[in-house]
């Protein structure tokens, strides 16, 4: 039974990742980190960012919204704190990057491909929860945009990235768009090696006795189970319009979803919210993917890609 996967250049033993900014080097003293088929690391910038002001984090009806914005200690911190200790795992790494323009982006990727244990650069285009004055994007009218709900921008972007690195890139798109087909397919034509989606959908929580958004910035992030139903029309729709591999994401929570996901198109998956609420549920989906292949007698999961019966 054959659970490898493809992204690029990059091999996976088995569909599973563990998404960005829900995987610490703790996790490995919880579960088999090795087991999976790749981790994906908190965003990294090129300077420290402070990220959004507190609460950051709200529990939502079927999900929770986050308002970090992209905290971090900035490259210099990852190369020399953080490599190290990734040289441990076996997995998989995938470095996931934002910058403030063309050059940042293409700095990240220069600077990173010379580290041996970065297998692969997932260009975040779409966190949808940083503030217009310090947010990642291209100027448009004096403010800043997400850059990933623009084609142009992402296009430029991913391009500039590409002649920077040998890498797997990935771009992981924002779902907070009008038409998600035509940002995929800018990336793709500027290079990518993978489309990622969706990340989340921009949402709010009130307290109503002091009536005020509960989250610092006001808006954040929804994710969880509330949004696999959109996202499974996003995967559908991409896998119908891209020849590139698409790695899906947005409430998988058991093995079961992660099917859905990869019969709707995906290669791959990752596992976010599901990591805060069971820290085995990535090694739990992958025996279950084996256990639904072997009940339906599939020999390689490539099989069930993009499956689904209309």
């Amino acid at each position: 039974m054959n659970l490898a996967v493809r992204i690029g250049k990059l091999k996976l033993k088995n569909p599973v990742m563990l998404a960005s900014g829900t995987f610490g080097l703790e996790y490995d003293g919880l579960i088999d980190v090795n087991s999976l088929g790749a981790v994906v690391m908190k965003t990294i910038t090129l300077r420290p960012r402070i990220g959004n002001p507190p609460p950051r984090i709200v529990e939502t009806p079927s999900g929770m919204l986050n308002s970090i914005g992209l905290e971090n200690k900035g490259l210099d911190d990852f190369l020399k704190n953080k490599i190290p200790l990734l040289n441990k795992l076996k997995t998989a790494v995938v470095a996931s990057i934002a910058g403030d323009d063309e050059d940042e982006f293409r700095e990240l990727a220069r600077r990173l491909t010379k580290e041996e244990r970065v297998n692969a650069l997932e260009l975040n285009l779409s966190c949808p929860n940083l503030s217009r004055a310090s947010g990642i994007g291209h100027r448009v009218s004096g403010e800043r945009d997400i850059i990933g709900q623009d084609e142009k921008a992402t296009y430029r972007i991913v391009k500039a990235v590409r002649k920077a690195t040998g890498l797997t890139l990935i771009a992981k798109l924002s779902p907070n768009v009008t038409d998600i087909v035509k940002i995929a397919k800018a990336a793709q034509a500027a290079g990518a090696d993978s489309i990622s989606l969706v990340n989340t959908f921009l949402g709010m929580a009130v307290d109503i006795e002091t009536k005020r958004p509960i989250l610092g910035n006001v808006t954040g992030g929804l994710s969880g189970p509330a949004i696999k139903p959109l996202a499974l029309k996003f995967v559908r729709d991409v896998y119908k319009s891209v020849r590139i591999p698409i790695i899906g994401m947005g409430g998988v929570m058991d093995y079961k979803d992660a099917v859905e996901f990869i019969l709707s198109g995906s290669s791959a998956v990752q596992i976010g919210t599901g990591n805060f609420i069971n820290p085995s549920a990535a090694t739990q989906i992958i025996i279950g993917i084996r256990g639904y292949m072997r009940k339906h007698r599939i020999g390689d999961v490539k099989e069930l890609i993009g499956a689904l019966r209309l």
